[in-house]
């Protein structure tokens, strides 16, 4: 029995992210990594150099995802992948036998530069693939299997953290080393599933296009009306990109609608940074201390959360297409907003040196819930958004500049959590009640609902359509092109089988 081609589509994207299943391995790992004896005693950082062995794995991915644009560009989606995985081993080698702080330092930032071209063109991939009926869903498997990868990480640790002692530094290497076989699968692998259809059409390969297309979404017939409804909507669509569409990325900045669509993203990347989710992933063991619960408990602790964020993210992918994205972000950083308003009153009341249990079990449950706030809504949209809104010449170097401003902030975050826990506490959280409130009241402003929209008419929404969003609807800024050249399409093969009878 031959797969669906819904189904086709949702196996290429599980397979292709992998590449987010490394960088949430890597999220989850290295909580455990900086909280170790062994590390610690061999090391000997200061709260400074803890920051930089984390903060050099993102300040690689910025770089990675900034080249990572040109890259996919050039090579293609498939090829950019197979980069992405080798510079990623080439990192997770030297993390694994470092020997010196400066050691430790290159493969971090090897592996985050591995990572940025990974996180940046697989959910632009895995959107040129697939209908616009499922698009969300497919996306937002980069959010889910970054919680598959952080939920492996958090239990291999937890293993690890207990398993060996803390002068053994098996503790944090085997961790560290595990994180390569998924590189490798991917990158060997990658080659034998079909390139982006769109690339293909875009490099002058139409052929290749169209048998993509039909492969895709029609068992390959190549006369089904949907692909070749799409196809030609696709070639009308990339002529006249090549004519007017931006040719560098200083060009990004000139159009109106390109414009809007590159504020739009780096602000979606940046504000997810600003709920705290980073703080939260890296520096648990640190944070968790502040209201009395130990390294090992909170370990144990942040598995339990990665099951739960596992389970959030599956229920965004299967009715973020049915709920859209629009709302599902406002809700969602007001959501975050709640729990840590709760969380910071439990810190500033029940610090270290009071013990309640009560107090600790709150904390643990309000994370626990920021946590599947944050996968269901906001977490898995950073990645479906920006890779949908941008048109195929825009969209490597849109989703490219997004995605360096999500490394961006999450190297400043990585770098300053640390140390503003140590010198202000808990008053650092008031930081992200805030944060989260102004994401809310931001996109309630500023973004339009683009759920099932075909990629080729986000162009038409965002030239249309109002910067300020409340009080318009959306019906009145959709071309719906690809709808009526599919039904044009029918009605052509109808009137075709009926004159050759």
């Amino acid at each position: 029995m031959r797969l669906s081609p819904a189904w086709y589509q949702f196996l290429v994207g599980v397979f292709a992210s992998l590449g987010s299943f490394l960088y949430g391995y890597d999220l989850g790992v290295i909580a455990e990594v900086v909280a170790s004896g062994s590390f610690t005693a061999k090391f000997a950082t200061t709260t400074v150099q803890s920051g930089l062995v984390v903060s050099m794995f993102t300040a690689g991915a910025f770089v990675g995802a900034g080249f990572s644009g040109p890259c996919g560009d050039w090579l293609g989606r498939r090829k950019t992948i197979s980069v992405g995985c080798v510079i990623f081993c080439l990192g997770g080698g030297l993390q694994t036998g470092a020997q010196t702080i400066a050691y430790l330092y290159s493969g971090r930032f090897f592996a985050g530069l591995g990572v940025g071209f990974l996180t940046m063109i697989v959910p632009l991939y895995q959107a040129e693939l697939c209908h616009p009926d499922i698009r969300g869903r497919v996306t937002g498997l980069q959010q889910f299997m970054l919680g598959v990868g952080a939920l492996c990480a958090s239990w291999i640790s937890y293993g690890t953290f207990i398993g060996f002692s803390d002068t053994d530094s098996a503790q944090w290497r085997i961790s560290l080393g595990l994180q390569m076989v998924p590189a490798v699968f991917l990158g060997a692998l990658i080659m034998l599933f079909p390139e982006s259809p769109r690339w293909l059409i875009d490099h002058g390969r139409e052929e290749e296009g169209l048998k993509t297309l039909a492969k895709l979404h029609a068992h390959g017939d190549e006369n089904d009306p949907w692909v070749r409804a799409e196809y030609n909507q696709i070639q009308e669509s990339i002529t006249y990109e090549h004519e007017n569409a931006a040719r560098s990325y200083a060009e990004l900045f000139k159009s109106r609608a390109s414009f809007r669509r590159v504020l739009l993203c780096c602000s979606i990347q940046a504000s997810a940074q600003m709920t705290g989710v980073s703080s939260i992933q890296y520096y648990s063991v640190e944070i968790f201390e502040k209201i009395g619960i130990s390294g090992a408990a909170t370990l144990r602790y942040q598995a339990i959360n990665s099951i739960i964020a596992l389970i959030a993210q599956a229920l965004c992918m299967l009715f973020i297409d049915r709920f859209g994205r629009r709302w599902p972000m406002i809700w969602g950083n007001l959501g975050n907003m709640v729990t840590f308003i709760i969380s910071t009153i439990l810190l500033a009341k029940f610090p270290a040196t009071a013990s309640n249990s009560g107090a600790h079990w709150a904390f643990i449950i309000m994370t626990w819930l920021y946590n599947f706030s944050f996968s269901a809504t906001v977490g898995p949209l950073t990645w479906i958004i920006p890779a949908e809104v941008f048109d195929t010449r825009t969209r490597a170097k849109g989703v490219s500049i997004a995605t360096m401003t999500s490394y961006a902030f999450n190297t400043m975050i990585g770098q300053v959590t640390d140390t503003a826990m140590a010198r202000i506490g808990y008053r650092f959280y008031y930081l992200y009640c805030i944060c989260n409130l102004t994401n809310a009241i931001w996109f309630w402003l500023v973004l339009p609902e683009t759920k099932k929209l075909p990629l080729e008419e986000m162009n038409y929404l965002f030239k249309n359509s109002p910067w300020i969003v409340p009080g318009t609807k959306r019906e009145d800024f959709i071309s719906h092109d690809l709808e009526h050249r599919f039904e044009e399409q029918e009605r052509k093969q109808d009137t075709q089988a009926l004159e050759s009878r």
